[in-house]
């Protein structure tokens, strides 16, 4: 482990136990704070003796300073939830940090660099919510989403940003995620919700990821509370335009001559194509000023779908990604970790490693 890794661990125990530098530089018998600080930046290295002593003071097991499959006081998350208590998402924290530093770790040790330059919006809280449509409406033809753009846009993701993608079995009222690090970004989508509810939160995530160093977004966002944040407001603005730009709508319009049950019908569809929720396509239609809000505000909501058909139950997408598995599979491949100890960090049985990497079209096979 690096020495800002094991730094940062400190530093976070420390401060969730609520004790001050001080304090514990006087218990391990350092001469003065400084040297304290000097290892909770990464500055000095900590000996041996010196952290089975801060295993003691900060009552911490020796593996909280040196297991690569956790994170502590690295980066930070932002959670796109509803009504979840504080110690249920903090212990789901600690599991999704879990699957974000596996893959980093096993990035480690395949020599995977990770990306050395990361890219940006320009836009600040100051934006307005029409610059964060313009940007939106930009990433996709400049990433060429193509007519579908929530079908490519998880891989665009992967492949072109270097941004992990991870679909995940997360707990109830938890929908999306994101993780930003010093050296890699993620976006965690829980595989419960609707295609469309997938889609948008990946995409509303994705604008928290390329804005967190200008405007880091909160750590709880309750997804379903009105009045919600500025910076919340603009990442809506850029997701829905990411998902459904102006010249990917004219295909299925026009929109102002219908009403009522005809114009649901029409919404039904073209959400069920672009693989968003019908809602979503109302409203993003009149924020282009195809649709009046009048006549979508007076849409009878039973009329309207999330997805598809009702009494239809979609298939869930594969666990985590195409990404995450073929790292996975090079890494047993190459004999950096067993397959048995993947996954138990994965929390999964062995043999759903082989059917993991098959769903994503990633060749392996378990030895014998």
């Amino acid at each position: 482990m690096s020495a800002s890794v094991m730094g940062a661990r400190v530093k976070a125990k420390r401060e969730a136990l609520g004790f001050t530098q001080e304090a514990v530089a006087r218990y391990l018998g350092f001469k003065d704070r400084q040297t304290l600080s000097a290892i909770e930046t990464g500055e000095r290295r900590i000996s041996a003796e010196e952290l089975v002593r801060f295993a003691e003071v900060l009552a911490v097991p020796l593996d909280y300073f040196t297991d690569p499959f956790l994170l502590a006081g690295e980066g930070a998350f932002s959670w796109r939830q509803s009504d979840v208590p504080t110690d249920r998402l903090n212990a789901y924290e600690h599991d999704a940090g879990r699957l974000i530093a596996f893959h980093r770790a096993l990035g480690t040790e395949l020599g995977q660099r990770p990306a050395l330059i990361r890219p940006t919006l320009a836009l600040t809280r100051a934006s307005s919510f029409e610059a964060a449509e313009a940007a939106g409406e930009r990433f996709a033809a400049e990433c060429a989403l193509g007519d579908v753009p929530s079908r490519r846009l998880a891989e665009v993701m992967e492949r072109d940003l270097s941004i992990l993608v991870l679909m995940v079995d997360a707990i109830r009222g938890v929908s999306g995620a994101a993780c930003h690090l010093p050296e890699l970004d993620a976006v965690l989508i829980s595989r419960r919700e609707v295609p469309g509810r997938r889609n948008y939160d990946t995409a509303h995530e994705l604008f928290h990821v390329l804005t967190w160093d200008k405007m880091p977004p909160e750590h709880v966002e309750d997804s379903e509370r009105p009045g919600r944040g500025r910076v919340e407001q603009l990442a809506d603005n850029f997701a829905a335009a990411v998902l459904m730009p102006r010249a990917v709508l004219a295909r299925f319009g026009p929109w102002a001559d219908l009403d009522g049950a005809a114009l649901a019908d029409r919404l039904n569809a073209a959400g069920e194509a672009l693989g968003v929720t019908s809602s979503a396509l109302r409203w993003r239609l009149v924020a282009i000023g195809a649709l009046p809000k009048a006549v979508a505000a007076a849409i009878d909501p039973a009329l309207l779908r999330n997805n598809g058909v009702r009494g239809r139950v979609d298939p869930k997408p594969p666990l985590f990604s195409r990404a995450f598995a073929e790292r996975l599979a090079a890494a047993i491949d190459a004999g950096r970790i067993s397959a048995r100890r993947a996954a138990g960090v994965l929390g999964v049985d062995v043999d759903d490693i082989e059917a993991i990497c098959a769903a994503h079209g990633v060749a392996f096979e378990l030895g014998v």
